[in-house]
């Protein structure tokens, strides 16, 4: 199969690129497939954030997959005008709603059609084209290759995590499938929104929650400041050439582990209440002795659970797996101190591989992984992608 452009990466990135490239750049679809393993497009999406028991998005309204900006209120407010398809402040969507107006964006531009069930294996090029391998043998040769894969697959795991762990598990793990169904004691070990956000869902599920992390609950509406978006904040960063100061204040912007004040809220609710233990704590060690579970902490507290449930982010190192790193070395792609890309300002990171999502942060800022960082990389790729058509 040969293609214009080959969209790797079928989760929030790759579907509004895909959606934008037909629609703005006059990509023909026959020209234009989107490789994820899932059986879904959005399907990583979708589990993630139903683990979590999210009810609302962090962020506003008008960060969306569609391609008009209002596309979202709109489609809320035609759908069911409830007062529950948008929360203060912001406007910020409930994830049922987001999900609704993904399928509409899905089907409108016929997406599932050109999804393939895959994994990209490796890359060479090919007579003008790049051969993409797929994990089911099949090749498609391409002339543009999107890189639009995110930090899902590479959940961080504590240095303290035992080699016995049938009953500790990372809510981010691909397959997890752990979900207590019976009222069980549940340490959840994390001090950002995705962990409040379990912990609250286990605590109205009847389950006796234990809340674990080793700072105080941090509260920042988003989780990097909106001035990141445009030039408030992005003239500077965008003057500064070297990556590894790049780098660092990519660092220093994002509010990692942080919280919303309504997510905080409830958790300060709840434990108010006692229906939720909060503790601010270093884990020592996990004890396991004839099938029961302990937790030992640095000042010397225990505590015995049924669960452990790990929100501890993800991995820092570059995402993409094997792939990516051949595709850096048989193309003798750029590459950072930190190992992410360097890509001009049109994220090229070659001729013809463009790069977006965590893998063009260091280009667009530290909102490249988000919603908004989708919609910032299309306005880019939609660019030059119009200028290459032209100048054909």
């Amino acid at each position: 199969m040969k293609t214009e452009w080959l969209v790797i990466g079928g989760g929030i990135h790759g579907v509004h690129l895909a959606a934008r490239l037909i629609a703005e750049a006059h990509v023909n679809p026959k020209q234009l497939r989107i490789v994820d393993p899932g059986q879904r497009l959005l399907q990583r999406w979708r589990t993630c954030t139903e683990t979590t028991g999210m009810r609302h998005l962090r962020s506003p309204a008008v960060h969306h997959l569609d391609v008009e900006p209002w596309s979202l209120r709109i489609f809320g407010t035609k759908r069911n005008a409830k007062k529950s398809n948008f929360a203060a402040p912001y406007s910020r969507p409930s994830l049922a709603l987001f999900n609704a107006h993904c399928d509409r964006v899905i089907d409108e531009f016929s997406l599932d059609d050109l999804h393939i069930s895959a994994r990209a294996v490796r890359a060479t090029r090919s007579k003008g084209f790049i051969a993409v391998e797929l994990s089911n043998e099949q090749v498609i040769e391409t002339r543009n290759i999107v890189l639009a894969v995110g930090m899902g697959e590479q959940p961080h795991y504590p240095d303290w995590l035992p080699e016995n762990r049938s009953n500790i598990h990372h809510v981010f793990a691909p397959g997890f499938d752990e979900w207590p169904q019976e009222k069980e004691r549940v340490v959840v070990v994390g001090g950002g929104i995705s962990a409040a956000q379990i912990a609250l869902r286990l605590m109205k599920e009847g389950h006796e929650v234990h809340l674990m992390s080793r700072h105080e609950l941090r509260q920042h509406q988003f989780d990097s400041d909106p001035g990141w978006l445009g030039p408030k904040h992005m003239n500077g960063f965008e003057k500064v050439r070297d990556v590894a100061k790049r780098r660092a204040l990519i660092a220093e912007a994002r509010h990692k582990g942080s919280v919303p004040p309504n997510v905080r809220r409830a958790i300060k609710r709840a434990v108010r209440l006692e229906k939720m233990t909060w503790h601010l704590e270093e884990v020592e060690h996990i004890e396991v002795v004839e099938g029961d579970s302990t937790v030992h902490f640095r000042s010397g507290r225990q505590l015995k659970f049924d669960r452990m449930l790990l929100s501890t982010g993800f991995s820092a190192h570059r995402p993409g797996g094997s792939f990516v790193d051949e595709l850096v070395e048989t193309f003798e792609l750029p590459c950072a101190p930190c190992g992410y890309p360097i890509l001009d300002h049109w994220l090229r990171w070659d001729s013809n591989i463009f790069a977006s999502g965590p893998l063009a942060e260091l280009e667009l800022g530290p909102t490249a992984r988000n919603i908004a960082g989708a919609r910032r990389a299309a306005d880019r790729l939609i660019a030059i992608a119009n200028s290459a058509r032209r100048a054909a």
